[in-house]
């Protein structure tokens, strides 16, 4: 909340603000957040490091545009979901998913920045929730890492409350299956 309350002054934007401060205060202040945000909607660096800067260049030209009807932290992960499902759709992405996961051969090839998150995955949890569909990944997120409530989830997610609530709910019934499986599977 007190986030909010340190971009208050942007109800009272006008042509003479300073468009660059105001934007650096956004990055330093929720820079991580977006970032965060989309990587774990598409699990690749590369594209995480794209889509978030896409998105705070669509915040600078559209600063005057913020209505605050919600918090700036709900408007900034409303604003990357949107950026991220555009970006999955463009033909550009499906061309090169292809071409950077196989190799003639037919073997999947993983950069080093997958190898590092790998690496960086060795937390049973993170990792259960990225096998997890989209829909139910970014529930989670949003609720658990951006503790988002669930009207803001619903915002960003463009969805209503009750189907932000289902969706959580399966999401930890699917997290409580994979975890099952896998103590039955290192027992066996």
């Amino acid at each position: 909340m007190e986030g909010n309350m340190k971009f208050e002054y942007l109800k009272y934007l006008s042509e003479s603000s300073d468009k660059k401060a105001i934007l650096h205060d956004l990055m330093t202040a929720y820079g991580q957040d977006v970032w965060n945000y989309a990587y774990s909607m598409t699990r690749k660096w590369d594209q995480a490091d794209d889509i978030t800067q896409e998105v705070f260049l669509k915040v600078y030209r559209n600063l005057y545009s913020f209505r605050c009807e919600s918090s700036v932290k709900t408007w900034l992960l409303a604003i990357t979901r949107n950026m991220t499902l555009d970006y999955r759709k463009s033909a550009f992405l499906r061309r090169v998913t292809l071409v950077d996961y196989f190799l003639p051969g037919g073997t999947a090839q993983a950069s080093a920045e997958e190898e590092v998150m790998a690496e960086l995955a060795l937390d049973d949890m993170w990792s259960l929730v990225l096998e997890l569909p989209v829909k139910y990944r970014e529930v989670l997120i949003l609720f658990a890492h951006h503790q988002l409530s669930m009207k803001e989830m619903a915002e960003v997610l463009g969805v209503s409350e009750g189907t932000v609530k289902s969706r959580l709910y399966h999401a930890r019934c699917k997290i409580s299956k994979l975890k099952e499986s896998r103590r039955i599977g290192s027992e066996g």
